[in-house]
């Protein structure tokens, strides 16, 4: 009788079981957490904890067509007032171990008759990564902050929320 690859592999690993030898361990699912408010869904992954660097990424989609998210680069308070800059930091066992990166360019918007240029990202979805480093035990967790706006109008802004990174 003639074995083929993948069964000659079963019952490899049948055979080893009894001696006591554990079949290949699975890796762990990455920490993941998931935000939705004002107007906008933020999906957070963060790397395997062997991965070098360890990053999270932070998805931030806003739900209707035609809406940008505020850079990284906007300073806080904006400018003239005006713009939620949006922000990837960490809480708990972990700390940043560098600054946000963005997937996408950045243009300028100047809204009309207010004189100023406001740093945002193309319509659509943007992702930060940010590299992490573990600071001890225990749970995890993301604090976002942005503003959506379209050519017409802005959503409520989301400032300081945090999101916990559920280890599942």
């Amino acid at each position: 009788m003639t074995l083929r690859p993948r069964h000659a592999a079963l019952l490899g690993a049948a055979l080893l079981l009894p001696l006591g030898c554990a079949a290949p361990s699975r890796p762990e699912p990455a920490p993941s957490g998931r935000y939705i408010g004002g107007g906008v869904t933020v999906e957070l992954r963060l790397d395997a904890a062997d991965a070098s660097p360890r990053l999270l990424r932070a998805t931030f989609t806003p739900q209707e067509p035609g809406f940008h998210l505020y850079s990284v680069d906007l300073p806080e308070g904006g400018v003239s007032g005006l713009g939620i800059p949006t922000r990837l930091g960490l809480r708990g066992s972990l700390a940043a171990a560098g600054t946000p990166k963005a997937d996408r360019p950045l243009r300028t918007v100047s809204p009309s008759g207010l004189g100023v240029a406001l740093p945002v990202y193309p319509d659509g979805p943007v992702t930060l990564t940010v590299p992490v480093r573990s600071t001890g035990t225990g749970q995890a967790g993301a604090v976002i902050s942005y503003g959506a706006c379209s050519a017409q109008r802005c959503l409520v802004p989301v400032t300081e929320q945090s999101v916990p990174l559920d280890p599942s």
